[in-house]
């Protein structure tokens, strides 16, 4: 039987929740075939022996794709896209998983049946790094339905769990140069997928995302000194990311993306307290916007910045158990 999915799952460090990720793509019940793809990225811990030992155990259901040095995410990520040989790619890093067997069945009988569609994706729940369930869900949408453009690029990455995606191998084949460019991966396959064809969303908790991870691309983003450096720096580059796109879908979604490089450009100035230039007629679209926490908060770290920052601290010796 022809390989109908690829499973492609890029993992380093990953030696406290690799097993659960494979575990999660072998239970999957299935009436077509599919090959599970780990790109391990030369883990320092024993990631990839762990890996070794269930190809042992399923031998030709899972390739290792490796090197002998570390090449980071975005190239594991490619190097595994280009191994792949199935019509479909799915989706799951090594510290995520998925908790539903019939997943891979359920997103693959929508695609089949909608030519038109070209990414499926669902909601996930959140939890620890013990994998236990934080009550906390990625859920953008209440009911099932499509997505749209505009939610892909007004949601950034993180609007579809990376575990849930399952797209069409042939809108990256070849691989498009915003994917090759891009500072993160998930934004950019997003929104290129949204251009190239419609968007399924399916209301059902099928995947976790751990939170918490020490090597994670978002625990490194938010610890450290230089947090807010870092932080700038991501926005500059999804500013210019979102450019790239709008030129290479020749302006068609020029007034979804100017306003959300609007939202970024005021981030940044509010990450960098330059509270003075964001009170100009700029940025009074973008504050009328706001929800009325998100006005209240904004405020008060304007005009009573001494308040604000006490009842953050407040708020994270109750969050931390501190008194």
């Amino acid at each position: 039987m022809d390989i109908l999915v690829s499973v492609n799952c890029i993992t380093y460090n990953h030696e406290r929740y690799i097993g659960s990720a494979i575990e999660g793509f072998l239970s999957q019940k299935t009436n077509f075939a599919f090959e599970i793809l780990i790109g391990e990225d030369c883990s320092k811990d024993g990631t990839r022996a762990i890996v070794e030992s269930y190809m042992n155990k399923f031998p030709g259901k899972i390739r290792l794709i490796t090197s002998s040095s570390n090449v980071g995410a975005k190239k594991n990520s490619e190097r595994l896209v280009e191994a792949s040989n199935g019509k479909y790619i799915a989706l799951c890093e090594g510290d995520d998983l998925w908790i539903n067997p019939h997943k891979l069945q359920k997103q693959i009988d929508y695609l089949e049946n909608h030519p038109d569609c070209v990414l499926c994706f669902h909601s996930a729940e959140i939890v620890n790094g013990m994998g236990k369930p934080l009550n906390q869900y990625i859920r953008p949408y209440k009911k099932t339905r499509n997505s749209s453009v505009r939610d892909m690029i007004a949601g950034g990455g993180g609007f579809c769990p990376t575990a849930s995606l399952v797209f069409r191998r042939e809108i990256i084949d070849p691989l498009p140069a915003l994917l090759k460019e891009a500072h993160v991966g998930d934004y950019a396959l997003q929104m290129w997928a949204a251009s190239k064809g419609s968007i399924h969303y399916i209301d059902e908790m099928m995947s976790a995302y751990r939170v918490g991870i020490a090597d994670s691309w978002s625990t490194k983003l938010n610890s450290g000194s230089n947090m807010i450096e870092k932080n700038i720096e991501v926005k500059k580059l999804d500013i210019q990311l979102l450019n790239q796109f709008n030129q290479e879908t020749s302006f068609q979604y020029s007034d979804e993306i100017e306003g959300e490089v609007l939202k970024k450009e005021f981030e940044i100035l509010l990450l960098q307290k330059n509270f003075k230039l964001m009170r100009t007629n700029k940025y009074k679209k973008v504050v009328k916007e706001l929800s009325k926490i998100d006005k209240t908060k904004l405020y008060s770290r304007m005009y009573f910045p001494g308040i604000y920052q006490k009842v953050v601290e407040m708020k994270h010796s109750l969050n931390t158990g501190r008194k």
